[in-house]
């Protein structure tokens, strides 16, 4: 099942090793380091919300920096399968919920979830318009002052959204992620 080497990178479960299943690419390690660290107290107490969840490598992090609760949904049993040993070789599983469904289904299935969600995670396929999708559905659905984190092609264009505004952009190399928070002027 193993791809590669994906270790987590900050909190109580540094340097602990993930599973990382074959054709899930994971975040990258540099990626997924500056994303933690530019949330810093953000993540602390934080319902987390990680879509297209891959290896549940971004909400692990976020679990291992204090999140306090995590929600992990991907639609590929690979990946679910590699979420659930990830989660039970860290005891997070009391912790997190796994959620086997298309990310699009799930936010309009689970509007108490995101309405309840602090932080979201994103790491969907890059240049796939299910992102655009995914992000209408979660403008119309997170609290204020949410914020959601989207890794994409340094290339794609992210919609103009009503509430959910970019606060932040990073690029690197080929990867850009961009901060959009609810509210934000």
């Amino acid at each position: 099942m193993t791809a590669g080497t994906l270790h987590v990178h900050g909190g109580e479960a540094k340097g602990r090793r993930l599973v990382t299943p074959k054709g899930i690419g994971p975040t990258q390690g540099l990626v997924t380091e500056a994303i933690l660290k530019s949330l810093d107290s953000a993540v602390q107490e934080a319902r987390v919300l990680d879509l297209f969840a891959g290896s549940g490598a971004l909400g692990i992090e976020a679990l291992s920096r204090g999140a306090g609760q995590a929600t992990f949904v991907e639609s590929q049993d690979v990946g679910l399968d590699a979420i659930r040993r990830n989660l039970r070789t860290l005891g997070y599983e009391e912790r997190s919920s796994v959620e086997r469904l298309e990310v699009t289904r799930w936010l309009r299935t689970h509007p108490e979830e995101v309405s309840a969600a602090s932080l979201v995670l994103m790491d969907p396929p890059y240049n796939d318009p299910v992102l655009d999708r995914a992000l209408t559905l979660l403008d119309a659905g997170l609290g204020e002052g949410a914020t959601v984190v989207v890794e994409c092609a340094t290339r794609q264009t992210l919609p103009r959204l009503p509430r959910l505004r970019p606060s932040r952009d990073r690029r690197y190399g080929d990867t850009r992620v961009t901060f959009l928070v609810v509210g934000a002027e």
